[in-house]
């Protein structure tokens, strides 16, 4: 009885051993990992895209969402493959750092300035500039994502072509060090103004109904254009990364068809995500 039960494991173990070596156990080969903002992963757009890739490449990508700081940090410490991002000047300084390669534009939304119906500031319709200037002399009270997000940099950049120093411990000034939606809701319960993409603000108006207490106030202005980015991971930083399935994601979105479904990807009847060009 010992001597048969002896031999089944072996017989299992073998057969463990012949497996992992099959596709089948080998799934690991053809992950791909991704670091992202959250206002790819908030909106939707990543999973919706993810049953096309995987279909078409016969890659699996799982990710984690992030600020654009932090994605560009994980990056670095080779804990990513490849990086979909949107803060331009950051961007550019890892790649000129030798942290990653090809970096590929890949689509756009927009940057809006969001408050109370009531709109304390009384900048509904003007440029940002004048929108934060006013903001700033009323101190009315405006809530930052301040995790350092591809939406936190391109706020610091708008205070200073705005002609003001940025904000950092006035008292009118908040820094949430959370994500897009979270800072969202935080200004609503502070009745204050906050910067946001345009696409997550389009996934929380429809997570209140069509009726936030937010609205769009400041909007159309060409400081506003908010553009993303995938970047691949240098394997001669990383040797461990897997640039292969890294470009062929890169490639992917660059692809007519992928095109095709980004600019079709809606929430409510309104498009997210646009590409350039169209």
């Amino acid at each position: 009885m010992k001597r048969n039960l002896f031999i089944a494991s072996l017989t299992m173990i073998a057969a463990l051993f012949i497996l992992s070596a099959t596709p089948l156990f080998a799934a690991d080969a053809k992950l791909l990992r991704m670091a992202t903002t959250t206002s790819t992963d908030d909106t939707g757009l990543l999973d919706y895209l993810k049953t096309y890739f995987v279909k078409e490449t016969g890659i699996d990508i799982q990710w984690v969402a992030t600020g654009t700081g932090k994605a560009l940090k994980l990056g670095e410490n080779c804990d990513a493959d490849v990086l979909l991002v949107h803060a331009p000047d950051a961007e550019k300084k890892f790649v000129a750092a030798g942290f990653g390669l090809d970096r590929n534009v890949v689509m756009y939304n927009d940057f809006v300035l969001i408050g109370p119906a009531s709109d304390p500031a009384g900048v509904k319709g003007k440029g940002v500039k004048e929108c934060l200037n006013t903001i700033s002399a009323k101190k009315i009270k405006f809530v930052s994502r301040g995790d350092k997000s591809g939406t936190h940099q391109a706020e610091q950049i708008l205070w200073k072509a705005s002609g003001l120093p940025v904000p950092d411990k006035e008292t009118w000034y908040a820094q949430a060090g959370q994500g897009m939606l979270t800072t969202i809701q935080m200004a609503a319960e502070q009745n204050g103004y906050t910067l946001t993409d345009r696409g997550t603000y389009i996934k929380y108006e429809d997570t209140m109904k069509g009726n936030p207490p937010l609205k769009i106030l400041v909007e159309g202005d060409d400081l506003l254009k908010n553009i993303y980015s995938v970047i691949v991971v240098n394997p001669a930083k990383c040797p461990k990364v897997k640039a292969d399935l890294a470009k062929a994601f890169s490639d992917w979105m660059s692809k007519p068809s992928t095109k095709n479904l980004i600019s079709d990807f809606k929430l409510s009847g309104k498009q997210l995500f646009f590409i350039s060009g169209k």
